[in-house]
């Protein structure tokens, strides 16, 4: 096995056996990548305290040849978003945009911008006052990264709404977090993007409604 080294963002964990635990981390460098920790639930292990959602980290692994499953060896803590452990609301959104960013996201695909789009999201709720247009302009972004942005002047989308979400794919999500709107505009730019994620994606994530709740 080789040893290789990334930095990346815990989006999910997993208990295996009765000593281990599954961590699945979105990485600029390698995208979706799934690490076995060997013994993490002991109580002595190196890595207690280091492998919780959204924990931002540097961490070595042996790639496996034969699997997607690769052996976690090393963890170095960045950064533990500690706002998103204060407040529900901002874990459920920040929930939301990583199982999105799962959906949209290959496995063991570099996506440095995906990476980036979710690391300031993260940021972003974990300062405090969650807003349900971080995750609309979470997944206007996600969309034009992904190269699907709606043609905007051929749906059926009120101008108030139009012009809603061009000012959410233009703004950074820290400014967005700061907006309120029209909550008929709001709907109806959300109900918009569901139907089009479930267009484009088969389903919606779930979590995608306590996600958008004011």
């Amino acid at each position: 096995m080789s040893v290789e080294r990334a930095t990346g963002l815990v989006v999910h964990t997993l208990p295996f056996a009765e000593t281990s635990l599954i961590v699945r981390w979105l990485t600029p460098s390698w995208g979706r990548i799934s690490t076995i920790a060997k013994g993490a639930r002991r109580p002595k292990s190196p890595f207690r305290g280091k492998l919780d959602l959204f924990y931002e980290a540097d961490f070595t692994f042996n790639r496996s040849r034969s699997s997607a499953l690769h052996i976690l060896r090393e963890v170095v803590v960045r950064e533990i978003h500690a706002g998103l452990r204060k407040d529900y609301r901002a874990l459920c959104q920040a929930a939301y945009c990583a199982r999105l960013i799962e959906r949209t996201a290959e496995e063991e695909t570099a996506v440095p911008a995906l990476y980036d789009l979710l690391r300031d999201a993260v940021k972003t709720l974990s300062s405090g006052n969650p807003n349900p247009l971080v995750v609309l302009a979470f997944e206007l972004k996600l969309l034009a990264e992904s190269g699907l942005s709606p043609d905007w002047p051929r749906t059926e989308l009120r101008p108030a709404a139009v012009s809603m979400a061009e000012e959410l794919s233009r703004l950074e999500l820290a400014q967005v977090s700061s907006l309120q709107s029209a909550p008929e505009t709001q709907r109806a730019l959300a109900g918009f993007l569901n139907d089009f994620f479930q267009y484009h994606l088969g389903r919606v994530p779930p979590g995608r409604e306590s996600a958008l709740l004011e």
